[in-house]
């Protein structure tokens, strides 16, 4: 197999040198803005009606918030706070002024400054799939997540433009809790340079993971605060419970200048209402108290509005996704995003158990809400399985597929005289066709979208070439990828002062994580 990937490797790098000598097409996935107009599923005044019901709820019913330091800026900003109950009434004074001090577009900085990103409504980013405790692939199986396959995820995500962002795709189970941090860290700062990710759990492991970036960028304190150099996810405790971790991590990131994506996980029927409008209307006054909380924090946090809910098998309560009730959640989360004003997270993914057909389609279908929605950014976009359990390497690469597809759909589609191409249709006589026609032979290695996975070729050549499947062609391309991965000179060399700093935390003991 190793020889195989190998020659193949070699046929590919020999058949990239001769489409770069041809001219063949170079596309920039980099920056991406949505061209599709956002579908509603509500009216305006229902998008009103569960903006107001939000607010009701944090007003009338409050929300649960564990964190004492939390509750306390809360109480400082005029929250209704009780102690004994933990119960935070938010009123929605504080959340409109919230809502006015965030803001409407974030410039975030990569390693690599041409992998910048605006995040911003119209913005539209992929991220792989994150959080898994496992991962897959189609020779060893599925597996607890390890630190030598998320260093491979970071490899792969690195190879491919369309995936803008690193993620926690896996738990790297096989490295102590209290240095889990530095490993992971070290991965994405000396193999990546695009927007890494840190992990909310613990003011301890946040500054430890802040001043490794700062070591990677070689950035003084008032540099890095200036501007955001990273992300992190928070989630909170559907139904209406904020937890210590999460709450201490809006709180780090909003004072460190760096962005909180705030993203309740509402599944209808399970830790929502059965509806749509009932679980978006959870999700949104989740939202919302958890973007107050940054903004008090820090007038001017950047935060990003996060939507994840779906629907439950009410047969199993096992999550489901790629649905339609997925797909109008969606939605109508844009909407509420759009009557924000703020950017804003989808999620993506399936519930299947391989990479097959169901996963596929649960996927895209998934992915087509992010983008009918507006989404600025899309989480679990490729390789998620499970509901969230695994990561699958093949999935990864076909998913991949789909989002260049998405990709070429957002970038201009030519329409000028010589796009529509008069006299390339006088040149061909009837019944004639256009192959050697001079506007053909102008543009045919540029024309068309090259494929990834997907064989075009006819049933005979396919089945002498060995009748592979897809998943059977992904197993190859990702092989081949980690093959031929070179880490970016940048990345690589902040090893050596990131090493030091891990040793001497290390030495000291690490940071535990904070539940």
């Amino acid at each position: 197999m190793i020889d195989e990937v190998a020659r193949e490797s070699r046929r590919e790098r020999r058949r990239a040198r001769g489409s770069e000598a041809a001219g063949h097409r170079k596309p920039d996935y980099r920056t991406l803005r949505n061209p599709f107009l956002p579908q509603p599923v509500f009216s305006d005044d229902q998008v009103a009606a569960i903006h107001d019901t939000a607010l009701r709820v944090l007003e009338e019913l409050g929300i649960k918030v564990l964190l004492a330091e939390a509750r306390e800026l809360y109480r400082a900003a005029g929250a209704i706070v009780d102690e004994d109950t933990q119960m935070v009434r938010i009123g929605r004074d504080i959340v409109t002024a919230a809502l006015a001090s965030a803001p409407r577009s974030i410039h975030a900085l990569a390693g690599d400054r041409s992998r910048d990103l605006v995040l911003e409504l119209g913005a539209l980013s992929f991220l792989a799939g994150s959080g898994a405790p496992n991962v897959t692939d189609i020779e060893r199986g599925r597996r607890p997540g390890n630190l030598a396959d998320f260093e491979n995820l970071v490899r792969i995500v690195q190879s491919f433009d369309v995936l803008h962002m690193i993620g926690p795709f896996i738990e790297a189970q096989d490295v102590e809790n209290r240095f889990r941090h530095y490993a992971v860290n070290r991965a994405q700062l000396t193999l990546s340079d695009k927007l890494p990710f840190v992990y909310a759990r613990g003011t301890p492991q946040v500054e430890d993971s802040f001043e490794m970036l700062r070591l990677a960028r070689g950035l003084s304190d008032d540099a890095f605060l200036s501007n955001v150099h990273c992300y992190t996810v928070i989630n909170s405790n559907s139904p209406r419970q904020l937890d210590i971790p999460m709450a201490q991590g809006i709180i780090d990131f909003a004072r460190a200048g760096q962005v909180s994506i705030i993203t309740p996980f509402c599944l209808a029927g399970a830790m929502a209402p059965i509806t749509v409008a009932g679980a978006l209307t959870l999700q949104h006054a989740e939202a919302l108290a958890g973007l107050a909380l940054a903004q008090i924090s820090r007038a001017g946090a950047p935060v990003v509005y996060g939507s994840f809910s779906s629907n439950v098998d009410m047969k199993s309560g096992a999550p489901a996704f790629g649905t339609p009730e997925h797909v109008k959640a969606t939605l109508g989360a844009g909407q509420l995003a759009r009557f924000t004003g703020l950017p804003w997270r989808s999620g993506g993914g399936s519930a299947a158990n391989i990479s097959d057909v169901q996963a596929a389609h649960e996927t895209q279908f998934s992915l087509w809400g992010t983008v009918l929605a507006g989404a600025t950014v899309c989480i679990h976009a490729a390789g998620w399985l499970e509901g969230g359990l695994s990561v699958s390497f093949e999935k990864l690469i076909t998913d991949i597929e789909a989002l260049q597809t998405i990709a070429e759909l957002c970038t201009a589609v030519p329409g000028d005289a010589d796009a529509i191409g008069f006299d390339a249709i006088a040149e061909v006589q009837p019944g004639g066709h256009f192959f050697a026609a001079q506007h053909t032979m102008a543009r045919y290695r540029t024309a068309f979208y090259e494929p990834l996975v997907a064989d075009l070729s006819n049933f005979g050549s396919w089945s002498e070439a060995g009748s592979r499947t897809a998943t059977e062609r992904a197993n190859g391309i990702w092989k081949r990828r980690l093959t031929e991965f070179e880490a970016p000179a940048s990345a690589v060399a902040c090893g050596e002062i990131l090493d030091a700093f891990i040793a001497r935390r290390t030495e000291q003991g690490g940071a535990e994580p904070v539940s």
